[in-house]
């Protein structure tokens, strides 16, 4: 039996169903407001349809993940597709949990595209089962890795409730300043999801034609046998159009793009390295490939995209979604703080023989445990709650997601083997 392919059939059809369920939730929501009959009785239907289906499709993504286990003969959590789409089941989970206690259905018109999106970048790693390194031969990574991502998905369910409550609350009519700086923040917020949407469609749909370019750069170091100066030639490949190339480097091979035929810049002298203006040139197709996409979904609704959504929001109690948001996160907290620190600072001890070395995963893991170690103290200490705890929640998962993706775009690290 192909474990390995059944693992990739499993985690398809759990990605079909989890956008089936997303959109019979958008039907759910914003389908009642034309029904005939009792809108009341519309929503529950289709509720439990979509709930029914995310189970299923959360049962199919647990079936993903024992079939790839066996075939690759560990835990599949040590690279970054595993990892991510770990965590894309975990915030199924959460959300499960936190819905069988709550009955908001509306959750779920927030919680499942996160998981979506995720397991969509995840498409973006290298997939194919790869024995693990010598530093990952430990069952702290089983227990470092399952309980970080475990703890961030309750975050991230966090994270839609605030959203929720934010677009609940905020009134589109008022010209004070305070209401347009929220709804800026909202805007962005939505921007910043779009922003990672695009990156995944880009780097997919160049990765599905192949696309290739190849520059080489001279450098010199000091063999360490010998101690005399010699050439080293290194070779970095792009997989998306170059827009700009590293500097002081040559192109060996670069695929045209719409009648592009070499890069438009140069990277600046001091951004040393090949790999810092590959990583800065994915930036700026994320940036681009988002604002393109928001700017046209701005000219077809014709207003700003939270009017949109905060439509689907109905009668919702704000309440209810501030408390859990508030929830969520105070449950993740100390599962985030076990995985992402502690148990970490074990695991570093016995692969490298130190328990802390500011490695950019580290210290970014270290932000986001105080960020929301913040946000308790304000929500329990000074009562920040409804507007001011939703938006440290909306923020909070930003940072998550910088932790997850823009590090791995921007910074390299000891981290840097969960793949590129």
């Amino acid at each position: 039996m192909n474990y390995e392919q059944w693992s990739e059939n499993a985690l398809l059809l759990a990605f079909i169903l989890y956008n089936v369920s997303f959109i019979i939730y958008v039907i759910a929501i914003a389908g009642k407001k034309w029904s005939n009959r009792d809108p009341i009785a519309h929503v529950r239907r289709w509720s439990k349809l979509a709930v029914s289906l995310t189970i299923i499709g959360f049962a199919s993504q647990i079936t993903y993940f024992i079939t790839r286990w066996i075939a690759s003969g560990h835990v599949p959590t040590s690279n970054m597709f595993e990892f991510i789409t770990f965590l894309s089941m975990a915030i199924i989970a959460a959300f499960i949990v936190l819905f069988a206690i709550y009955r908001i259905s509306a959750l779920g018109l927030f919680s499942l595209p996160v998981s979506i999106i995720l397991i969509a970048y995840a498409g973006v790693f290298p997939q194919e089962v790869q024995p693990l390194i010598p530093a990952l031969q430990s069952y702290w990574l089983y227990i470092h890795v399952t309980t970080a991502a475990l703890g961030e998905a309750f975050f991230a369910i966090g994270f839609a409730a605030g959203l929720m409550y934010l677009l609940r609350t905020i009134d589109y009519s008022s010209t004070t300043k305070e209401a347009r700086k929220s709804r800026l923040g909202i805007e962005f917020t939505i921007y910043a999801i779009i922003v990672v949407i695009g990156f995944v469609l880009v780097t997919n749909g160049f990765k599905s034609t192949d696309y290739s370019a190849q520059f080489t750069q001279e450098e010199q170091q000091v063999d360490a046998k010998t101690g005399e100066s010699v050439t080293v030639t290194k070779i970095t490949d792009y997989k998306l159009p170059p827009f700009i190339q590293p500097a002081n480097s040559t192109t060996a091979h670069m695929d045209s793009f719409i009648g592009m035929e070499k890069p438009l810049l140069s990277a600046p002298s001091w951004m040393k390295g090949l790999d810092a203006a590959r990583k800065l040139n994915t930036i700026i197709w994320s940036l681009l490939t988002g604002l393109i996409l928001y700017g046209l979904l701005r000219l077809i609704v014709r207003k700003p995209l939270g009017t949109v959504l905060q439509r689907m929001m109905g009668s919702i109690d704000a309440d209810d979604l501030d408390e859990i948001s508030y929830r969520a996160i105070a449950i993740g907290y100390p599962i985030f703080a076990l995985g992402a620190l502690i148990f970490a600072m074990i695991w570093a001890h016995e692969a490298w023989g130190r328990f802390w070395g500011w490695d950019p995963k580290e210290t970014w893991a270290l932000i986001t445990f105080l960020f929301y170690t913040v946000y308790l103290h304000l929500r329990l200490s000074r009562g920040w709650q409804g507007n001011k705890s939703s938006w440290l929640s909306v923020i909070g998962f930003l940072v998550v997601m910088f932790t997850l993706i823009g590090v791995n775009l921007i910074i390299a690290g000891l981290h840097s083997y969960a793949g590129v």
